[in-house]
């Protein structure tokens, strides 16, 4: 009964969400639809760092490596021939990217098959490891692809990086794609899968006494959030319509790391929260870095200060709610009309 009634509230929000979206297309600033993008763009990356770091215990440190794997490689197959020609001025770009050419719906989903790859060829050796060594791994692996990216100019245009990508992913393909990836991680959380996935999480040692092939689940669930990490790249690449190696350095991965603690380590709905949260504040945020007038008193702008200030709301999520927003807790559908069930009977 449950289920049969979780359908129809299911399809009910989606129709809701398509009316806010229509609405805020059409009745709000550029600027605000911008932000609304990148609220379901930075809420993909982060549910795939989720899905490595909180629901399979893989400290990584690497997300922003696998995004410009799916960006570079979206952007390369969108771009029409033509324009690549103009765009490749230090060096020709090489055959066959020269001729490439995909539709969106299938550069996107390649953008993200090919970051899965990369993630399982360094994945086999470096799962192996635990903990911080895990996590300087990934890290090492994203610095090198943003070198590798920074240094062949005839597959990446160099530091000059890609103009001009085509601004195929509005707020209709953005949150489209959000809407599948958060049905599916639902669906894989709450089946056998999820359950031995948050076992390994949980206890490594006692799942490999009960006999589960933990590498195997391992370099599973680190290839999907990697998955996960390219296709939230490729998006970004042609909504933004630029990308260039510098925009690929470790703050971006802390960016999405700092969503996922803030949010609660192994809840899905508090990365959404987080995610929407974080977006938001990072635009406010900017008044910190221009100058300010308070009457007679000028404050400087601070170039860097609004990183300073998540550094530090960061340290203070750690230490007072390590937990984060929402700890391992969901808001679904039964505790929702549990609570007003309970409300109405305590106001009556």
């Amino acid at each position: 009964m449950s289920s049969s009634r979780n359908v129809p509230l299911n399809l009910l929000a989606v129709a809701l969400l398509g009316l806010f979206l229509w609405w805020a297309e059409n009745s709000l600033t550029g600027y605000q639809v911008q932000i609304i993008n990148l609220i379901a763009i930075n809420t993909i990356l982060a549910l795939g760092l989720n899905l490595i770091y909180g629901f399979g215990g893989m400290f990584s440190l690497g997300h922003a490596g696998f995004m410009a794997i799916g960006a570079y490689t979206c952007a390369l197959l969108i771009l029409p021939p033509l324009q690549k020609q103009m765009i490749f001025i230090l060096q020709p770009l090489r055959w066959p990217f020269s001729v490439m050419h995909a539709p969106f719906l299938v550069a996107v989903l390649l953008g993200g098959l090919v970051a899965a790859i990369f993630s399982i060829l360094v994945g086999i050796p470096i799962l192996r490891l635990g903990g911080d060594y895990l996590g300087i791994a990934t890290l090492g692996f994203a610095e090198i692809v943003r070198v590798v990216a920074n240094n062949i100019p005839s597959v990446t245009n160099g530091a000059l990086g890609l103009k001009g990508i085509p601004p195929y992913a509005n707020i209709w393909w953005n949150y489209g794609f959000l809407i599948i990836i958060l049905y599916s991680m639902i669906k894989l959380i709450n089946s056998n899968y999820g359950n031995v996935l948050k076992a390994i999480r949980d206890d490594e040692i006692a799942a490999k006494a009960m006999g589960i092939d933990v590498f195997k689940y391992k370099i599973q669930a680190f290839a999907m959030g990697s998955f996960l990490a390219g296709l939230g790249g490729a998006l970004q690449a042609s909504f933004i319509t630029t990308i260039d190696p510098k925009m690929y350095m470790f703050t971006l991965t802390f960016n999405v790391l700092m969503m996922v603690v803030a949010g609660g380590l192994g809840s899905i709905t508090g990365t959404c929260i987080a995610s929407a949260l974080i977006t938001v504040l990072l635009e406010w945020l900017r008044i910190v870095e221009n100058p300010l007038d308070l009457g007679p008193i000028h404050i400087p702008g601070i170039p860097g200060m609004r990183m300073v200030i998540f550094s530090l709301a960061l340290i203070f999520i750690i230490l007072f709610r390590r937990e984060g927003i929402m700890g391992m807790r969901e808001i679904t559908w039964d505790g929702i009309i549990g609570f007003l069930g309970r409300a109405k009977r305590h106001a009556e």
